[in-house]
């Protein structure tokens, strides 16, 4: 078989060997599920609409440890498929043409669980009561057939029937709530492009309250007996979304939902347009107050403004750390400035063996890359001054609103904003191990 007609079993991300699929891009997800809590039994039925690169007379999907019992390509008739532990591959009975459109329909089922990976389990979990879905970076595969690489952004309308006992939240605007023959029934529907890894699924036993995020519309869903703990931790949303909005640019999505499991989770866990908190973060004294900074601030770098790639993984890490220590100085706490100076500090005393602007698969969730990447912005911000340096990041956020972008792009942008060469600063800060001063 010729070589152009088989789309490769891999995305192409030497971060992430395995995960992703080359020959096509998907441009939709519409997942109808069904789920039993205490059976932990997942039943969907996923169509997925996407554009061909090549010709195919054979390509692939990631799903793992699912089952499917049925596929379907534009209604063909003899189209086949096997299946690894989390691989899906099908060879439909007509080749499909370059360029071409077409629509996969997978009916598939069984119990999900979370995959492993170098980085810890990933994907879906089950709570005490309910599950949360922490996917980053390749945890999608465990409750739906996708193309499992990060450049690779779709729409999603997502549709999951359950016990009326549950509240269920996924991306996107929940567009209806309804009991249909005893069963509740809840439709998200995403249409900004959105990568697999920030797509998601949350399920309990849960109050809602909505809010007024400085004009953008909010939603917090927690367990309404620690009420008073997540009202009061989650209370200066509104400040930090309005210090964002000047910072960085207009929210960039329909609305934000914050998550309270009642289980403890060891740190918070971002999706487009939502963020998914412990029981632990939210104890009423303010303690995890900066993480709160933290996920929000990714709703415009990593979910709108998306990597192409996880070794530019700073692009999300930094920023969102950076932007910590900026609500830190809005907020009457140490200022940016000295924050930068002393987590420099605290680096000059750890390991220098790590190239921030490509960690390597291993490292690429390590601190320092968000530590460091968040210096590489101060030193960029002492380097051109506060008003372009804003205006650049203003700039970055609306010129790549929902795309996936590199280190290069950033770099290149930052130069138009820069009266003096910047390739120094950033090859000392991203591309060296040594800790360059701050300026």
């Amino acid at each position: 078989m010729p070589g152009r007609s088989v789309g490769a079993a891999t995305g192409g991300d030497t971060y992430i060997a395995t995960s992703g699929n080359g020959g096509y891009g998907v441009d939709h997800y519409e997942l109808e599920l069904r789920y039993r809590p205490v059976t932990n039994r997942l039943d969907g039925v996923a169509t997925i609409t996407a554009t061909s690169t090549q010709v195919l007379e054979r390509f692939s999907l990631d799903l793992s440890r699912l089952r499917v019992s049925r596929l379907r390509i534009d209604g063909q008739r003899g189209t086949r498929f096997t299946q690894t532990t989390h691989k899906l591959t099908v060879t439909p009975a007509r080749a499909i043409p370059a360029g071409a459109e077409f629509t996969i329909v997978i009916d598939y089922g069984g119990a999900p669980t979370t995959r492993t990976s170098r980085w810890g389990p990933v994907g879906w979990e089950e709570l005490a009561d309910g599950v949360l879905v922490a996917a980053q970076p390749s945890g999608a595969p465990t409750w739906y057939p996708c193309n499992d690489v990060v450049s690779d952004k779709a729409s999603y309308r997502i549709r999951m029937t359950i016990d009326p006992a549950y509240t269920v939240v996924c991306n996107g605007a929940l567009i209806e709530h309804r009991t249909v023959a005893g069963q509740g029934v809840w439709t998200f529907d995403q249409p900004e492009p959105t990568a697999t890894y920030l797509a998601t699924v949350q399920i309990g036993r849960y109050a809602t309250a909505k809010r007024d995020w400085d004009s953008v519309p909010g939603t917090i869903v927690y367990p309404a007996p620690i009420e008073a703990g997540v009202f009061s931790d989650f209370g200066k949303l509104p400040e930090m979304m309005a210090l964002f909005q000047r910072l960085f640019g207009p929210y960039p999505f329909a609305g934000y939902t914050v998550v309270v499991t009642p289980d403890v989770l060891e740190i918070p866990l971002e999706a487009q347009g939502l963020a998914i908190f412990g029981s632990n973060h939210a104890a009423g004294d303010a303690g995890w107050e900066r993480l709160v900074a933290h996920e929000l601030a990714h709703q415009w770098f990593g979910n709108s403004v998306g990597v192409a790639a996880w070794k530019h993984i700073w692009l999300n890490e930094g920023f969102a750390c950076y932007a910590e220590w900026l609500w830190s100085e809005q907020n009457g706490g140490m200022s940016a400035d000295g924050l930068a100076r002393q987590f420099r500090r605290d680096l000059s005393g750890r390991a220098l063996d790590i190239t921030v602007g490509d960690p390597g698969p291993t490292l690429m969730f390590d601190d320092r890359v968000y530590k460091r990447g968040a210096l590489t912005l101060h030193a960029l911000r002492r380097t051109i001054g506060d008003e372009p340096f804003f205006d650049l990041l203003r700039s970055w956020a609306l010129t790549h609103r929902f795309g996936t972008v590199t280190t290069d792009d950033f770099r290149t942008l930052a130069a138009t904003f820069s009266d003096r060469p910047l390739d120094r600063l950033f090859e000392g800060w991203l591309f060296s191990t040594a800790l360059p001063r701050l300026p």
